[in-house]
């Protein structure tokens, strides 16, 4: 409904909205953040701490996003499209780094008062669908707070610079990698991811099946 509301918004000003994730092959792509807490019974922010990085419970909220990283990119980035946006020091994400208030980071703890205390998920594509991207995220979440994950260190400085070989940045792996989730099924269940799966590898095999113009160009 608000990709729609934004494109009619477009027309009557004479513009074009679009939502594709890398619509420009020279320009950094559109991501979408999630800004994420957690508040008890009580209401009260169970990440709030007077320390820069939060409670304990942000620490393990971030672990757990962190072990379901791979096998949601999936979710996190649903087109062919989507992966053109991962390259280094495009201010994407590429590994599984945390930190206060490094825009650099795929899970940022932004500066505040303690009671704002909260993660900001930068992985997902403009492209993604909301509702399924704050599901994998959640269940990241939750995954990590029950088992009380640890997270590993923060990263200080530009972590654009460096790609974890170990998440999928191609639709075909993250395809993959979501069919052999270990986590996520808990969450979705296996019969919906498989659905997905499957709806999104028949998009593939369509998109494969196109000739592109640079085949023409190199090869003809």
């Amino acid at each position: 409904l608000l990709r729609h509301a934004v494109r009619s918004v477009a027309i009557d000003h004479g513009l074009r909205a679009s939502f594709l994730a890398k619509p420009f092959a020279d320009q950094v792509g559109s991501g979408m953040h999630l800004h994420i807490n957690v508040v008890d019974e009580d209401g009260n922010n169970v990440f709030a701490d007077e320390s820069e990085l939060g409670s304990p419970r942000l620490g393990h909220a971030v672990a757990g996003m962190q072990a379901t990283m791979a096998e949601a990119m999936a979710i996190f980035s649903p087109h062919v499209n989507a992966f053109r946006r991962y390259g280094l020091n495009m201010f994407t994400l590429l590994n599984r780094s945390w930190g206060a208030n490094n825009r650099s980071l795929t899970y940022r703890i932004p500066a505040g008062l303690p009671d704002a205390r909260r993660i900001e998920h930068r992985i997902a594509s403009a492209d993604a669908n909301p509702y399924l991207v704050l599901a994998a995220a959640l269940a990241g979440a939750h995954h990590g707070l029950v088992n009380e994950l640890d997270p590993g260190p923060t990263t200080s400085g530009n972590a654009g610079e460096r790609r974890d070989d170990s998440i999928p940045f191609t639709m075909p792996t993250a395809l993959q990698r979501l069919g052999e989730a270990k986590v996520l099924p808990d969450y979705l269940s296996r019969e919906y991811l498989d659905m997905y799966r499957e709806l999104k590898q028949g998009e593939l095999d369509v998109f494969n099946e196109r000739i592109s113009p640079l085949e023409y160009e190199w090869y003809l």
